[in-house]
């Protein structure tokens, strides 16, 4: 499954008032399915920590988003995405956006509950290189080099989020079935 358009959870993302920005929505919905949490509907108030939030509608670009991304982080073919400016956007707003995403997923990554010693070592450095990472500032203006070192920084954290999913929840999903 493919995610939605960022300008369509943008869309949506205001009409519900949410605030967050699309790709710490989305970084915050990974963290939270991450670490055990639910892919249910109402998701945007469970990641967000406020109840009183909106539930997206059935089919509606946020209902996707969570469809597509509890879907990608499962799938076996490491298909999963992080959803991120393009490629066309200043490396300022690719690289602030891709801080934004580390610091929606480890907020809500936490707040699914997930304990650091169900994590393998790499998970536990994956997850404190996802917390450099979030509080790391956007660079103004770059290079070629630079431009190369941000996506190296996306592949890692696309990985290092199969790997923490792996750990929490298909390690779990895989001790059901032995016992």
């Amino acid at each position: 499954m493919e995610l939605p358009a960022l300008s369509a959870v943008d869309a949506q993302s205001r009409q519900l008032a949410l605030a967050a920005t699309p790709s710490e929505l989305h970084g915050a919905l990974c963290g939270w399915l991450a670490g055990g949490g639910a892919s249910v509907r109402d998701w945007p108030g469970k990641v967000l920590a406020d109840n009183d939030l909106g539930t997206p509608d059935n089919g509606s670009p946020l209902d996707q988003l969570r469809l597509a991304s509890a879907a990608q982080l499962s799938d076996r073919s490491f298909e999963f995405s992080l959803l991120l400016p393009d490629a066309d956007a200043s490396l300022a707003e690719r690289s602030g956006a891709l801080f934004d995403w580390c610091r929606g997923f480890l907020s809500a990554f936490g707040l699914a509950g997930a304990s650091a010693n169900a994590l393998s070592v790499e998970g536990r450095e994956a997850l404190g290189d996802l917390a450099k990472l979030a509080a790391a500032q956007p660079q103004d203006d770059g290079d070629e080099e630079d431009e190369e070192a941000l996506a190296e920084i996306e592949e890692f954290v696309r990985v290092a989020a199969l790997l923490l999913h792996g750990d929490i929840v298909l390690a779990a999903q895989h001790r059901q079935r032995l016992n």
